[in-house]
């Protein structure tokens, strides 16, 4: 699809965290699974991505479908921010390929998973990762051991308040009841 004669349109929505912003757009970006950049030298093949981070303040990136969530520094104002990424959207989208090779480290970390952490991800991903993944972020399991799942935020869901208390909360309810009663959840420290 030739998008460099097309108009591009985007909106904005807030997510549950503050230093959040989706930017939803009238094309996709990803047309397969979703990204998470932390820094710029994860962003490989996307150059929209790229150049994103070049907007002072960003933090990480999400691409997910037609929608990119932003995330900045708490000290930034979204005012500044947001109109330079929509400056970078307008420039760089009808350049941008949805269809661009990404890595899929999480395609090779879900294979070497525990059955265990593979049916807790099951889980996730018929309960609690489509929300998440709506708000700019998402989830991993990453340890299983004496009924204690350690998990990890990524995406906006990584500094959003309510990933550590009613989402945290939602997230052991599910799979006290679709895994074991017993469990209980933690967010993993960042290393």
């Amino acid at each position: 699809m030739d998008l460099s004669k097309m108009e591009i349109d985007f909106d904005t929505q807030p997510t549950p965290n503050p230093n959040a912003l989706k930017f939803i757009l009238s094309v996709p970006v990803k047309n397969q699974g979703n990204s998470t950049y932390k820094t710029p030298s994860e962003c490989h093949d996307n150059k929209l991505a790229r150049k994103l981070f070049d907007v002072r303040g960003i933090d990480q990136l999400h691409f997910f479908e037609n929608v990119i969530t932003v995330t900045k520094f708490s000290f930034e104002d979204w005012s500044s921010v947001e109109v330079n990424v929509a400056k970078v959207l307008k420039d760089e989208v009808p350049h941008h390929d949805p269809d661009y090779f990404d890595p899929d480290p999480e395609k090779e970390r879900r294979e070497k998973l525990t059955p265990e952490l593979q049916n807790i991800e099951a889980i996730l991903d018929k309960t609690i990762r489509p929300g998440l993944q709506a708000d700019g972020g998402d989830i991993q399991a990453l340890t299983y051991q004496d009924n204690i799942l350690m998990v990890k935020y990524q995406g906006a869901c990584g500094t959003c308040p309510s990933s550590a208390t009613g989402t945290l909360e939602a997230i052991k309810s599910i799979l006290r009841d679709d895994f074991n009663p017993d469990i209980e959840v933690y967010v993993a420290p960042d290393v």
